[in-house]
C-alpha cells in the first residue's frame, strides 16, 4: 500500500471521445475530472502527443496533471502512458476515475491497486503501465443493467434519478480530492468509502 501522503501527479478521467457519448454511463470518470478542472481553474486543451485533452495545474499546492484520453476507452492506456513516460510519473503516482458496473449509482470507492474488474480502459492502463496495476482508482458506480445488454447500458445515459445520485457523489468526491492533497490518502478514502447517497 502507498504511504498516506498524497504523491498524486497524474489524474486520469476514463471516458469515449465524441458528442454521442457525452454523459454517458461509461463517460462519468470525463465527467468527474470537468468538474475537477474547473474547480482549480486547470485549463484542459487537446494535446496531439499524449493522445488526449491535457491541463496542468495546482491542487492544494501540488502540481498535477489532467488528462482525458481522446482514444477509445479500450486504446485509454497509451495515453496515459505516454504521459507517464515523458514526465516520468510512477504508476502510484496516477488517480483513475472510472465509472462502475459493481457500484449503484451514487456509490463510489477510493482504492489503491487490485483487479480490473473487466473494465477495458484499466486494462489498456495496466498494460501501459508495465503491467502495474498499482494505481490508485476512484470508481464511480453507474449500477448494473437490468438486462444483459451491457454496452447498451454503459453506453446510455442515466435516468434523471440516477444522475442525481451521481451528481451528489461528485459533489462529495470533490470534497474527498481536496482532502486527499491537503490531509492525505486515509482521510480521503474514509470520505469516499464512507459516502452513501441520500
Amino acid at each position: 500500500m502507498a504511504n498516506d501522503q498524497c504523491e498524486i501527479k497524474l489524474i486520469v478521467g476514463l471516458g469515449n471521445p465524441g458528442s454521442q457519448y457525452d454523459h454517458t454511463r461509461h463517460n462519468i470518470g470525463v465527467d468527474f475530472l470537468y468538474l475537477l478542472a474547473d474547480k482549480y481553474k486547470i485549463n484542459l486543451a487537446p494535446e496531439a502527443k499524449f493522445s488526449g485533452i491535457t491541463g496542468r495545474g495546482s491542487i492544494n499546492g501540488q502540481e498535477v496533471r489532467l488528462v482525458y484520453p481522446t482514444t477509445f476507452m479500450n486504446e485509454s492506456g497509451r495515453s496515459v502512458g505516454a504521459i507517464c513516460n515523458f514526465y516520468k510519473i510512477k504508476p502510484e503516482q496516477v488517480l483513475v476515475c472510472h465509472d462502475d458496473l459493481d457500484l449503484n449509482p451514487g456509490y463510489m470507492k477510493f482504492k489503491f491497486g487490485g483487479g480490473l474488474a473487466g473494465h477495458n480502459g484499466l486494462k489498456s492502463i495496466t498494460a501501459n503501465l508495465s503491467n502495474s496495476q498499482n494505481y490508485y482508482r476512484l470508481r464511480l458506480g453507474i449500477g448494473k443493467p437490468p438486462s444483459k445488454e451491457v454496452i447498451n447500458w454503459v453506453l446510455g445515459r442515466p435516468s434523471p434519478n440516477d444522475k442525481k445520485l451521481i451528481d451528489d457523489a461528485y459533489a462529495t468526491a470533490l470534497v474527498a480530492i481536496d482532502k486527499l492533497f491537503k490531509e492525505g490518502v486515509a482521510k480521503a478514502t474514509a470520505l469516499i468509502n464512507g459516502f452513501k447517497p441520500l
